[in-house]
């Protein structure tokens, strides 16, 4: 495999298209399935040919291996007796047809991240991506099968309605959500600024079902802030986006001018980014050459991503914060550290976003998102869907304005010589 661009995505991921690095796969079966809709006019002039043969022709391509058991006589049965019998020939548009049916070869996988995108999709998904969209402002991902809020973004719409991580959708604007794909979760949220978002979400820590109206708005995306309490320095990490290490090494000098000896990174509600963002700043943690994250391709195929060795904080007492809403490059920046005993994570259970994805194009005009990976710490620990367990568990408390875990957290570490 070509590997020349890697991204990590999170259920929605930011700034894909300006990552520097870039990776393209043929997906064979999707580009067979492709090469149909420029051959289907020839169709019915080889309807007495074995199926797999008719696809290999029509694409110019021979026959892979993989596929020379397949038997694609149903989907051609299937095209003929839709053009023969559907009492609403009008309907019929066979370049829709086609998106479908690529739709289903990436739906039968059961991956939530694996997805088609035909050409509004694709532009839609730019748009996100480049972060020029209104909406609500909450990454959303699919977890055991449930569509589920992984982290609200600070300050947007969603996080002024009480939107939590973790948070169940169980309906959007009264349309059940349980056969929604995640691209058709996304589009159903995003709208045009001043309009209404319905969601009805299921909160497990309370039992309870909540209604809740957001209205939409302009998202922009914070990066990071700092705050000084007693001895204590705290950075907050919003996302891992193409800002993300510049604003992280002025985090630092301002924690450098401060005096400060003790430093709480706080990772929670921060749905992730960019892989090259997370490695960097775990590289201000770690000696030149530990792995920060190793990439699992399958079949024996690793890839180990390293310290750069930046190293400044060396020893000095270092706790990170997580909980629900810490997902992909957050789980491997805070799995870095633990494994290699930096720090200590506090908080609740990581998300559990584990995968990579690409983008890869099919057409000029659409593109298939696939899992070509996934991530493992540095000691091997599986990250998807079973997320990092904090050393010290501690919930969050509902109680006004204050922040019952970072109190928690200024508390343990002040003790900490």
């Amino acid at each position: 495999m070509n590997l020349t661009r890697r991204r990590i995505f999170e259920i929605i991921c930011f700034n894909l298209m300006r990552s520097k690095n870039k990776k393209i796969a043929l997906i064979v079966a999707a580009f067979l399935i492709i090469g149909l809709s420029f051959g289907l006019g020839v169709y019915f002039g080889y309807k007495q040919r074995p199926a797999i043969e008719k696809v290999g022709n029509m694409v110019g391509k021979e026959k892979p291996t993989a596929l020379i058991q397949v038997d694609f006589n149903p989907f051609w049965q299937t095209w003929a007796l839709l053009e023969e019998k559907y009492v609403f020939p009008e309907k019929i548009d066979r370049q829709k047809m086609i998106w479908g049916a690529i739709k289903g070869l990436t739906q039968s996988l059961g991956d939530p991240y694996t997805e088609f995108f035909p050409p509004e999709e694709k532009e839609a998904f730019e748009d996100e991506i480049r972060g020029d969209f209104e909406g609500v402002g909450m990454e959303i991902g699919i977890k055991k099968g449930i569509l589920t809020v992984i982290a609200p973004l600070k300050d947007t719409p969603a996080f002024k309605a009480g939107v939590k991580a973790g948070d169940k959708i169980l309906e959007i604007n009264a349309e059940p959500t349980r056969d929604m794909t995640l691209r058709e979760a996304v589009s159903k949220i995003r709208g045009k600024k001043g309009t209404a978002a319905d969601l009805t979400i299921f909160r497990e820590k309370e039992d309870k079902t909540h209604k809740i109206s957001i209205i939409r708005d302009v998202i922009k995306i914070p990066v990071i802030e700092t705050e000084e309490k007693g001895d204590v320095f705290i950075i907050k990490l919003f996302n891992f986006n193409q800002n993300s290490v510049f604003e992280f090494r002025n985090a630092l000098r301002k924690l450098i001018y401060s005096g400060k000896n003790k430093l709480i990174l706080d990772l929670r509600n921060n749905p992730g980014g960019f892989l090259e963002a997370s490695v960097d700043i775990a590289s201000w943690f770690l000696p030149m050459g530990d792995v920060v994250v190793q990439e699992d391709f399958g079949k024996g195929e690793k890839q180990l991503h390293r310290s750069k060795g930046y190293n400044i904080w060396q020893g000095r007492p270092l706790l990170v914060l997580v909980n629900q809403g810490s997902a992909s490059a957050s789980e491997i920046l805070a799995g870095a550290l633990q494994d290699h005993k930096i720090a200590q994570l506090m908080g609740e259970k990581t998300f559990g976003k584990g995968s990579v994805q690409e983008l890869a194009p099919v057409t000029d005009k659409t593109a298939l998102k696939i899992t070509i990976a996934k991530w493992l710490t540095p000691n091997g620990g599986i990250i998807e869907e079973g997320g990092l367990k904090p050393d010290i568990e501690i919930e969050q408390k509902e109680d006004g304005d204050k922040d019952f875990q970072l109190e928690k957290a200024i508390e343990y570490l002040s003790k900490k010589n």
